[in-house]
């Protein structure tokens, strides 16, 4: 019945880019598409008339003839399923990991069962491969963790070595010979320090490296959730990579006194609103910021560029040092001659005895040394402010949070 129109029956066939089989009640197989021949090894018109069992392993016969038996009985239809383990047999006794989908029909009431099959041996290999990298990537973070551990307890020797320095400088401070001493220790630190940030980059560059390798292995619609899960760490280390370079580059132009500072007048709530909107960026879960809705009116004739680069600074220090679940504030005060900007959070809070050395470049308090960081930014924005003309202060207590506070000259 089935060669009564060859003509018809070759196009619908040939026209499934998948295996088809079609097999009788007593799973004869009665016709095969050319990718169906192909998949197994077998020539065009060979597999007609064979026993289904030539194609499964002889180990299942019993159990498949069973299944088989009680799928016709039961009249339905099974769609291509992704989590059975499935085995063919090739021409050659060669098995693969397929996957199959049936669907029972009668003709001139004889009961015939189609089976659409694909091979998912590429799939499987892919599947492999991932699993091993994913094997790779664990034992690489588990080092690096490990890494970042002796990393962390460098710092706090570093950190304990410096304080000891600082009160030892302090006697022989009036002592030219003694604060030309004090210079050179601290360029040492510097170099040392930047050393120590310069291998802090391998970790970023590996996680983004890794990310962008896993990437191409993620093809399929439902892993869609996989490849955002990669966008967002390679987004999250390059956005590391580049504060650390903007603020390294900084450094230099302060350090040569190439900073051409340029006062324009501008509306205050366009910078607020850029630097809260970039700020939401950073949030943690429940985070939320608090900035003034009424200051539509105020204007500012400062350096733009700066006084965003100070408020985000201090803004974005806020989110990373406050807990879940917490509010950043931020306020805006402004008079005839000065505007004022306060940015205060309920996080870590800086320690009473590190205060006075938190603007200092490269120092970073002793509770933050497990926190992402560079000691760079504070100081980088104090300078500027500075030499705006303005002030930076700040008052804090240890976990109950910080208040920072930047007055400027307003010179409309």
């Amino acid at each position: 019945m089935f060669y009564k129109d060859k003509h018809i029956l070759n196009i619908l066939f040939e026209a499934i880019p998948e295996g088809v089989i079609i097999v009788d009640e007593n799973q004869v197989i009665v016709a095969a598409n050319h990718p169906a021949e192909k998949m197994f090894g077998y020539k065009k018109g060979e597999l007609t008339n064979n026993p289904l069992n030539c194609l499964i392993p002889k180990k299942i016969h019993s159990v498949h003839n069973s299944h088989f038996t009680n799928f016709l009985n039961s009249n339905g239809k099974r769609q291509i399923t992704h989590n059975l383990n499935l085995i063919g047999v090739k021409k050659s006794n060669k098995t693969f990991p397929l996957e199959i989908g049936l669907n029972p029909f009668k003709v001139e009431n004889k009961i015939y069962v189609l089976a659409l099959i694909i091979d998912i041996s590429e799939r499987k290999e892919n599947e492999r491969r991932i699993d091993f990298i994913n094997t790779e990537l664990e034992k690489k973070v588990q080092q690096r963790t490990a890494d970042l551990h002796n990393t962390i307890t460098q710092l706090k020797e570093l950190n304990l070595s410096f304080k000891k320095e600082i009160r030892k400088r302090k006697a022989a401070e009036n002592q030219l010979k003694e604060a030309l001493k004090k210079e050179i220790e601290l360029n040492e630190l510097k170099s040392k320090f930047l050393t120590m940030v310069s291998h802090e980059f391998k970790t970023p560059l590996s996680g983004i490296l890794t990310s962008s390798m896993l990437l191409n292995k993620y093809q399929l619609t439902e892993q869609q959730e996989n490849r955002e899960k990669h966008i967002k760490t390679i987004t999250n280390k390059a956005h590391y990579l580049d504060t650390i370079l903007n603020d390294f580059l900084s450094i230099e132009k302060l350090e040569a006194n190439n900073i051409n500072y340029k006062f324009t007048t501008f509306n205050l709530s366009t910078i607020i609103n850029e630097v809260v909107y970039n700020a939401n960026m950073l949030l943690k879960e429940g985070q939320h910021i608090q900035f003034p809705n009424n200051i539509d009116e105020f204007k500012v004739t400062q350096d733009e560029k700066y006084l965003k680069l100070a408020l985000s600074n201090i803004l974005n220090n806020a989110i990373k040092y406050s807990p879940k679940n917490s509010t950043i504030i931020l306020e805006v005060y402004q008079n005839n001659s000065t505007i004022e900007f306060k940015i205060t959070d309920n996080g870590i809070g800086i320690p009473e005895y590190d205060q006075k050395f938190i603007c200092n470049r490269y120092f970073r308090a002793e509770n933050v040394l497990n926190v992402p960081g560079t000691g760079i930014g504070l100081n980088i924005v104090k300078t500027h402010i500075d030499n705006l003309g303005g002030n930076l202060s700040f008052l804090s207590k240890i976990n109950e949070g910080s208040t920072f506070i930047i007055s400027l000259p307003n010179k409309l």
